[in-house]
C-alpha cells in the first residue's frame, strides 16, 4: 500500500460546534477543528490542527486560521451583535459561515442546515474575504460588515 499523501485542509469547524466538527472531520480529509490530532481519510493525511484548544480566543484563533486560507465553520445565532468578532474577520480577511437559528443547536440540526448549504458553502471557500454569511435551514445569507 502507498502511502498517505498530504491532504489540503479548507475548512476549520470552531469550537462552537465541535461535534458536527467530529463528524464532518471523520468523513472528509480537508476539514480540520480546535483539537483535531489529524487523521488519514481517503489516503490523504490531514495534520493536527494549529489550534489545539479548543478554548483558544477569536483574536488568536480568526488570524491563524485566516492566515492559512481556511473558511470558518461557527454557530453564532447573533453574529451580527459581536463587533469584535466582525472587526477580527474584516481585519483579516477572514470567511466565515455561521449557523444559526433556533435549527442549528445540536449536531443533527447543524448537520442539516450545513449539508443542505454544502454546495454553496463550496464555492464560497474559492472566493477572497472578508465574509460572513449566515445559515439557517432556508437561507444562506451575506452579513454586511460594515
Amino acid at each position: 500500500m502507498s502511502a498517505a499523501k498530504p491532504a489540503v485542509v479548507r475548512f476549520y469547524l470552531d469550537a462552537d460546534v465541535l461535534g458536527l466538527a467530529h463528524v464532518v472531520a471523520a468523513l472528509r480529509n480537508d476539514a480540520t477543528y480546535p483539537g483535531d490530532p489529524g487523521a488519514i481519510i481517503k489516503r490523504r493525511e490531514r495534520p493536527a490542527c494549529p489550534i489545539t484548544d479548543p478554548a483558544t480566543k477569536d483574536d488568536v484563533w480568526i488570524p491563524e486560521v485566516a492566515s492559512r486560507g481556511w473558511l470558518i465553520i461557527t454557530r453564532d445565532s447573533r453574529i451580527q451583535q459581536h463587533p469584535a468578532e466582525i472587526a477580527a474577520v474584516k481585519s483579516n480577511n477572514a470567511r466565515m459561515v455561521a449557523l444559526s437559528g433556533d435549527e442549528a443547536r445540536g449536531t443533527w440540526q447543524q448537520l442539516e442546515v450545513l449539508m443542505r448549504h454544502w454546495r454553496a458553502i463550496e464555492v464560497l471557500a474559492t472566493r477572497p474575504g472578508p465574509f460572513v454569511y449566515t445559515a439557517k435551514r432556508g437561507s444562506l445569507k451575506s452579513v454586511d460588515l460594515g
